[in-house]
Formats: C-alpha cells, sequence, structure tokens
C-alpha cells in the first residue's frame, strides 16, 4: 500500500494537480485522494483503473507490480 501512495502522489505533483482536481477528474472527493495518499485507504477497483487511465499508467505501476 505504502508503494501505490507514494507513486499517486508522485504522479499528482508531475502533472501539477491539487487533490481537488484530481478528485473532480476522476469522480471522487478530494478527502478520497487525500487518504489513498496517505495509506488510510485504498481505491476500489474502479478507480484503480480510472486512475491508471488518468495518468496513463497500467495498474500494476500504481500497485508496485512493475516499475
Amino acid at each position: 500500500m505504502k508503494i501505490f501512495s507514494e507513486r499517486l502522489k508522485e504522479l499528482r505533483l508531475e502533472e501539477q494537480l491539487s487533490v481537488q482536481d484530481l478528485g473532480k477528474a476522476i469522480g471522487v472527493s478530494h478527502a478520497a485522494i487525500s487518504r489513498w495518499e496517505n495509506g488510510l485507504r485504498v481505491p476500489n477497483i474502479i478507480y484503480l483503473v480510472a486512475l491508471a487511465k488518468f495518468f496513463k499508467v497500467s495498474t500494476d505501476y500504481l500497485c508496485g507490480l512493475e516499475d
């Protein structure tokens, strides 16, 4: 879960997005994004796929299964 949190935040910052902007882009609250980035929660599969599509990376990359 730590790798997911780190990669999500890294990708968001690379795109110069706020948590609010990312939340709006994929249809979740900014609080959800914040909880994911802080390792307090993990997204369900629908949002995991939405994040991967948004950032144009694989779900395996987000989950730390590939570099």
